[in-house]
């Protein structure tokens, strides 16, 4: 029986997730839990577990592609002796022969395996290939480098999948190729293999009244490369980036001297676009030089040892959660309202009771239990502060799954929930979120850690912070920043007279969606809070 097993999903508005490792190769046997693949989504790094014991048949996803949730990323044959391995059931001449086929005397064996083109990215629908790194009848191993593509956000080499040789090639270099049609075959298992008898054997893509066209066209394209390649640098561009270059009017010795930061410095559609914006408000002075030497411009990063500037790739997570921030901002109309709150009755408990909490429940006690008590004690008295919106309907939750972002080193955010958050009292609230935060920092969290959450809260008076204003984790309406406690002169008024004193003061901002939450309703929810925190009963401890 073969087991499919599939993308993840691993929170309410993760639509897509990246394989960053495999921890198997394909033949292996695995057991049931045992892990397989790592994946990273704009919430989350964590490892995946293998559903079933068996063998893993089929690897269909690769190391650094992103997927949508619910792709088929493996199969798993559970009866292992019916496995691939032991019955071969494979063809070996393909089972379609074409019009113009030549019958080929090489020996081969094996299955034959389409290479599609690759999505690189939830809007691209089509790809160019821009170089053959291999030939039909060359060898390939698993994981080298077959192919290059240019798409227009990236620019990037297309591994085999699998060990063999090339069987077909179906497109030529500077063709455009819809995203999932198959550009090569290879046949996993070889034999003595003729170079000159598998290029025959190859079907032709044109009939035999198209040759003269084909010719023509493979000379037009031989002098269009050589006017690519005259360059100094003699660098390739893909037809995209030469096609915006002749609408924008920018010359190929200008072209050169353009930084890219594609494969080989190649210079990609965004390096170009870049360029003519930079260009509209800055004059450009280039200097004729020999061979091998670089024109420098005002504003282009110097290549010499000593520059000052250095780049650094946004790895996966810092891109997810890039992508995650934009979104909400273009989703939810956010207002931010910020209160100050007296602390000093919880002040005053946490200092008497810290050793005694630590020593009974071995728990350090901090404010963000009381302050996740008086929150959910809020959210109980204004439903619509823990709602969502769907289309033009309000999505009213009779549950609180209270968030907590944690940051996680180097640089990245998550927000595990603290499920049914209104069953548990302030001991209860201070586990759960030490354990949520111990857990998130050693990938720990499950699926379910991350998933339907109704409200979040945001504690950057960690690091010191005041106020801020924070971002709306899609898909709630609301999320409560808290700053630090920090003690400063307040005026207050005694038996009738003002006087100042010192107390531990604290700011609390709310940002919240004015699709759902108006100013009047985001005031109360966070006076509310403030009533809760400033008249503390500590005897619901």
């Amino acid at each position: 029986m073969e087991i499919e097993v599939v993308m993840p999903q691993m929170g309410e508005s993760i639509t897509e997730g990246t394989i960053i490792k495999w921890h198997k190769k394909k033949g292996d046997l695995v057991k049931k839990d045992e892990i397989i693949y790592e994946i990273s989504t704009d919430k989350v790094d964590t490892e995946i577990p293998s559903p079933t014991d068996g063998k893993l048949i089929d690897i269909k996803v690769l190391e650094n592609e992103t997927v949508e949730v619910g792709t088929v990323v493996a199969i798993i044959e559970t009866d292992i002796s019916n496995s691939s391995e032991l019955k071969i059931e494979e063809e070996i001449i393909p089972k379609k022969i074409e019009e113009n086929f030549i019958p080929s005397t090489a020996q081969v064996g094996g299955a034959l395996v389409d290479i599609p083109m690759p999505k690189m990215g939830e809007s691209i629908m089509d790809g160019i290939i821009i170089k053959w790194n291999k030939s039909v009848g060359d060898k390939v191993q698993r994981d080298e480098i077959i192919f290059e593509i240019s798409t227009d956000k990236v620019d990037t080499e297309v591994p085999s999948p699998v060990d063999g040789i090339i069987e077909e090639i179906l497109f030529n270099e500077n063709d455009t190729v819809n995203v999932g049609e198959t550009v090569a075959r290879i046949r996993t298992t070889s034999g003595i293999v003729k170079m000159e008898d598998v290029q025959k054997s190859q079907p032709s893509r044109i009939g035999n009244d198209q040759e003269e066209k084909s010719s023509h066209f493979e000379i037009t394209k031989v002098e269009e490369s050589n006017k690519i390649k005259t360059s100094q640098l003699n660098r390739f561009y893909s037809p995209l980036v030469l096609n915006i270059a002749r609408t924008e009017n920018i010359p190929m010795d200008e072209l050169e001297n353009i930084n890219g930061t594609g494969i080989n410095g190649r210079v990609t559609k965004k390096d170009i676009l870049d360029y003519i914006e930079k260009k509209k408000s800055v004059k450009f002075e280039f200097e004729k030089v020999e061979r091998q030497d670089f024109a420098q411009t005002e504003f282009a990063e110097s290549k010499d040892k000593s520059s000052k500037v250095q780049i650094v790739p946004m790895d996966n997570i810092r891109q997810k959660i890039m992508q995650h921030m934009i979104k909400s901002r273009d989703t939810s109309v956010h207002v931010t309202a910020m209160m100050e709150i007296d602390m000093s009755k919880i002040y005053n408990f946490i200092e008497s009771n810290k050793d005694s909490m630590m020593k009974e429940e071995g728990i350090k006690l901090t404010y963000l239990p009381f302050i996740s008590y008086a929150v959910i004690k809020a959210l109980k008295q204004f439903p619509l502060m823990n709602a969502s919106i769907d289309g033009n309907n309000i999505v009213m939750k009779n549950y609180i799954n209270l968030g907590i972002a944690v940051a996680v080193e180097p640089n990245g955010l998550i927000v595990p929930n603290i499920k049914n958050a209104d069953e548990k009292s302030i001991r209860g609230l201070a586990k759960a979120i030490a354990d949520l935060s111990q857990r998130a920092r050693t990938k720990k969290l499950t699926t379910d850690d991350i998933t339907n959450g109704t409200f979040s809260i945001t504690n950057y008076g960690v690091f010191g912070s005041l106020f801020g204003t924070p971002i709306i984790n899609q898909p709630e309406v609301g999320i409560l920043g808290v700053g630090a406690v920090t003690k400063k002169p307040v005026v207050v008024e005694i038996n009738g007279n003002d006087a100042i004193v010192i107390k531990p003061m604290m700011y609390l901002s709310l940002s919240h969606d004015h699709r759902l939450v108006d100013g009047m309703l985001g005031g109360k929810f966070l006076q509310a809070i403030k009533q809760t925190l400033e008249n503390f009963d500590i005897k619901i401890l």
